[in-house]
């Protein structure tokens, strides 16, 4: 006696029925939604809505970005610029009264007074804030075609594709400490104001105005030409810096400007920029370690270069 066939409820039919319906056709029900699509919908944008740009309180950044300039000296130094944009001022109250002189009185510039705890979740903990953050757009450089201006300087310096925030931080810093007219770096390859560069330098990225360059080697060749003496600090050089100080310094050498061009650490300057230089020249040290680091260097070097013209 044949088995009957099993029964099969009527729901249930209809549900074997609708695979068997997409199985054939290749598509699924248009009417059901995916399980994350309500979610999405609450998540997604509306059309034309506009973002708020993130600040930049690390090393790298973009071009229009805004900043996050934290630590005293060098918040104090970005509100006495008077070419700086600033729009926000986030301070604790002893920070607040450190920097009461240089608040500017300014439309649309504002002034909150927050705890710690706020000022490490715009920078971080491990940025040395002192208490005080400023929001505010990165400097403009000066152009290219300008170079011929700097005639009137007597000190110039350039750096060949240094890119660490820390150390070109340093060396500004030096350089406006021995007075040095502009700093000229290289277009790519170089390190980009940040906050890390500007803390670095505790306020002297608001002093000392910088040039970026595309052809760096021609642009020394043009310093040249309008009365500079270049000299490129080279482990290698031919010549003891102290030594080319005192022979250019001579009365009837005497060096009315100076332009001192230093490279990166390991690769040193390329060949164009070194067959571009006046000079190249090596700093002797007199102790068992014969080379320093970059920044050190840099002030060294800008220290003897100084020194040559005031007693020139």
């Amino acid at each position: 006696m044949p088995s009957k066939p099993p029964k099969i409820s009527p729901k249930k039919n209809h549900r074997n029925a609708l695979r068997r319906s997409e199985t054939r056709s290749g598509r699924k029900d248009v009417n059901r939604e995916p399980p994350d699509s309500k979610a999405k919908a609450k998540t997604q944008k509306p059309s034309g809505a506009r973002t708020q740009k993130p600040l930049q309180t690390g090393t790298q950044r973009g071009a229009a970005d805004p900043l996050a300039l934290y630590g005293i000296h060098t918040v104090k130094a970005a509100l006495e610029n008077k070419a700086r944009t600033k729009t926000r001022l986030l301070a604790t109250p002893n920070a607040l009264d450190r920097l009461k002189p240089a608040i500017p009185d300014q439309p649309g510039f504002n002034v909150e007074t927050v705890d710690t705890a706020a000022l490490q979740r715009i920078v971080g903990k491990e940025a040395v804030h002192q208490g005080a953050v400023l929001e505010c757009a990165p400097l403009e450089p000066l152009d290219a075609s300008e170079l011929f201006q700097l005639v009137d300087h007597t000190l110039l310096l350039v750096l060949d594709q240094i890119t660490d925030p820390h150390n070109v931080g340093a060396i500004m810093r030096s350089a406006v400490a021995l007075n040095v007219g502009t700093l000229i770096t290289t277009a790519r390859h170089a390190a980009p104001e940040t906050a890390v560069l500007a803390k670095s330098a505790s306020g002297a990225a608001d002093w000392l105005p910088t040039m970026p360059v595309r052809a760096l080697a021609k642009t020394i060749s043009a310093l040249n030409e309008i009365g500079f003496t270049t000299l490129g600090l080279d482990s290698d050089g031919p010549a003891d810096l102290v030594d080319t100080l005192d022979d250019i310094s001579t009365p009837k050498k005497r060096p009315l400007k100076i332009a001192l061009v230093l490279g990166a650490e390991g690769k040193g300057l390329r060949q164009q920029t070194r067959e571009a230089c006046s000079h190249l020249v090596r700093l002797d040290m007199p102790g068992p370690i014969r080379s320093l680091n970059v920044s050190n260097a840099a002030a060294l070097a800008l220290y003897l270069a100084r020194r040559a013209l005031d007693q020139g």
